[in-house]
């Protein structure tokens, strides 16, 4: 395989030193190392798949590192980003990973962009380098990296990992590509949003990062040194719970590079995820403040209100709202009427025991309300359109318990 990057100037007595571990190794060796610390790669994203990636790779040498990560370090980063500390809390991703990168090693320059990748910076932002990880979370992101290299001619080394799972594989379209792939012969159109959950709703095992992180920063070096072969045209998936490794073989369809790269890409990424997500403007929603003043009036004159909890059985296990009954979003999706008969009938026999005035006092005449709320609106907001459809009225809460730990109890744990 022809190098990505031309080899830099001669190594200096140290330089021979630091890295004469590859230098011993045939496929690398000398020119190897030099072309390392001639390269410039961008890392977007410093969490998970980031965070080892950025390590090994201002280790091995990388001349010019540059780190895209709009996020700040939060408690719930620290079991997988091992890049941040305790100490770095609250800070921005990108200047803790960059900073732990240059204490690694002073012959990488690091910089540090604490911006959001978009439609309108992302040529600039991923321009003028050599090789571009992807180790973002989501899909509009993970589609405009592809996208943009692709027309620049960078290749990417991509990974995603979720639960006990991961995907890697090196996309590339540029002229000494063969085969020219990128992600949308592995995956032509995005998922539905909401469909597909995300770590912070679905979980992911932390050690696994690591794993998942060096085979990225591994195809990385062999790319920019032309070293062996690497995973162009190949997918490597991981089950972590089995410890076992599978490769699919990935090819281009026949259409031209052109109908299926970026052009189906029309529109920007969506901003941030927020700690309170909007549902869509066709599901009726309350924000967690009237659903605590709902809840109160319930307390104090019994049931009227229905709050159905549809996040996953282990979600609960960090944080609840109290009274919340739990019925998983699947169950609700597969037969609403049915997923929460049960909890409607046990609240009509407590309605029906109550009296007029402690209705008036509720606020609330009538069969009980149901409120369903997640984990930060989304599951909630599909929740609700089957419920509607199935004939049940009810409303979800926007921002869900993330909302409700911010507003109404701190001391809930974040997730």
């Amino acid at each position: 395989m022809r190098p990505v990057v031309e080899p830099g100037p001669e190594l200096t007595r140290a330089q021979l030193q630091r890295y004469s571990r590859h230098i011993l190794l045939g496929p690398i060796g000398r020119d190897g190392q030099r072309r390392l610390l001639h390269a410039r790669v961008a890392v977007v994203g410093a969490g998970g798949l980031g965070a080892p990636v950025i390590q090994y790779l201002a280790a091995a040498g990388i001349g010019r590192l540059t780190v895209i990560d709009d996020d700040v370090v939060e408690a719930s980063n620290l079991q997988r980003q091992v890049i941040h500390s305790q100490a770095t809390l609250g800070r921005p991703k990108a200047t803790s990973a960059a900073e732990a990168a240059s204490s690694l090693n002073p012959d990488v320059t690091v910089t540090a962009r604490q911006v959001r990748l978009e439609q309108a910076n992302a040529t600039e932002l991923l321009g003028g380098h050599d090789l571009v990880i992807d180790g973002t979370d989501n899909f509009p992101t993970r589609y405009l990296i592809s996208d943009v290299c692709a027309e620049l001619g960078l290749p990417v080394v991509w990974g995603s990992i979720l639960r006990f799972d991961a995907q890697v594989s090196v996309f590339w379209a540029g002229e000494a590509a063969e085969p020219q792939v990128t992600l949308r012969d592995l995956f032509p159109h995005p998922p539905d949003e909401g469909t597909t959950p995300s770590c912070g709703e679905a979980g992911v095992l932390g050690a696994m990062c690591g794993q998942v992180g060096s085979v990225m920063a591994t195809e990385a070096i062999k790319l920019l040194t032309g070293a062996g072969q690497t995973l162009l045209g190949r997918i490597l998936v991981l089950d972590a719970l089995t410890q076992r490794w599978r490769e699919i073989p990935l090819q281009p369809p026949a259409a031209p590079r052109d109908e299926r790269s970026r052009g189906a890409f029309a529109a920007d990424p969506p901003p941030k995820a927020r700690i309170v997500e909007d549902p869509p403007a066709e599901v009726p929603a309350i924000d967690v403040l009237e659903l605590q003043r709902r809840l109160a009036a319930r307390d104090r004159s019994g049931p009227s209100t229905v709050l159905i909890d549809v996040r996953e059985a282990p979600e609960r296990e960090i944080a609840v709202i109290p009274g919340a009954v739990h019925v998983p979003l699947e169950e609700i999706l597969r037969a609403p009427a049915a997923a929460i008969g049960h909890v409607l009938d046990e609240a009509e026999r407590d309605e029906a025991e109550r009296t007029k005035a402690e209705r008036d006092e509720a606020g609330h005449d009538g069969p009980p309300e149901v409120l369903v709320h997640c984990r930060s609106g989304q599951r909630s907001a599909r929740a609700v359109v089957a419920l509607r459809a199935a004939g049940i009225p009810a409303v979800t809460v926007t921002g869900g318990i993330l909302a409700w730990g911010e507003q109404i109890d701190p001391t809930l744990a974040r997730y």
